[in-house]
């Protein structure tokens, strides 16, 4: 492998926002893509995230590609469901997208966890992440599985082998987390601004 796992992501998160400044539907769905492999190390303590993001990436693509000229920038599908008032329904485009951001603000988090806390117990850093991001917007249900799934973190020095290849992982890891979170946070702002901010999982 060239590079870390996470070099796709980090030439991926270049090309996400145009000249003008306005966020890109293919390019930020394309670099959310590249960190499920990422995702994949972790084994089944990441089973879930991996499958919700996956879903999310899933969604928002087919309505990108049903009218790729109307939904090149990523935020036009939420406005559009907006103002069809259809945004809060469970399957919509808008939650799609502020699941999948908040899931990405968990592996920001956790990774940020890896690199600042080295020694940390790999569940540790998932749980302390966790408590930080997802947690709040999740119900009882959710919460209780995903105690559960931590448990199940690979060992942490195991994992960093396998996903440094042949490249600086700490490196990529700061980058990573210091390039993807401003974009993170403009989804949110974007989201905030349009009341869908603060949905939690039913």
């Amino acid at each position: 492998m060239e590079g870390t796992v996470f070099a796709p992501s980090l030439e991926g998160i270049k090309h996400v926002k145009s000249e003008e400044g306005v966020m890109l539907t293919r390019p930020f769905l394309d670099v959310c893509k590249h960190i499920l492999p990422v995702i994949e190390k972790f084994g089944a303590a990441m089973a879930l995230v991996k499958s919700d993001i996956g879903g999310n990436i899933t969604r928002l693509e087919n309505k990108y590609l049903s009218n790729p000229t109307k939904y090149t920038n990523l935020y036009s599908m939420v406005q559009e469901e907006v103002e069809a008032k259809t945004a809060k329904g469970s399957s919509s485009c808008t939650n799609g997208l502020l699941w999948l951001t908040r899931a990405m603000d968990f592996l920001v988090e956790l990774f940020r966890n890896l690199l600042e806390h080295g020694d940390w117990a790999m569940s540790q850093a998932c749980s302390d992440s966790y408590s930080k991001t997802l947690k709040k917007w999740h119900g009882w249900l959710a919460s209780s599985s995903f105690t559960v799934a931590m448990k199940l973190a690979p060992d942490r020095q195991k994992f960093m082998d396998v996903i440094c290849g042949t490249g600086d992982i700490n490196s990529d890891i700061e980058k990573f987390c210091t390039t993807f979170s401003p974009l993170l946070e403009e989804n949110h702002k974007f989201l905030a601004s349009v009341g869908m901010d603060e949905l939690k999982a039913s």
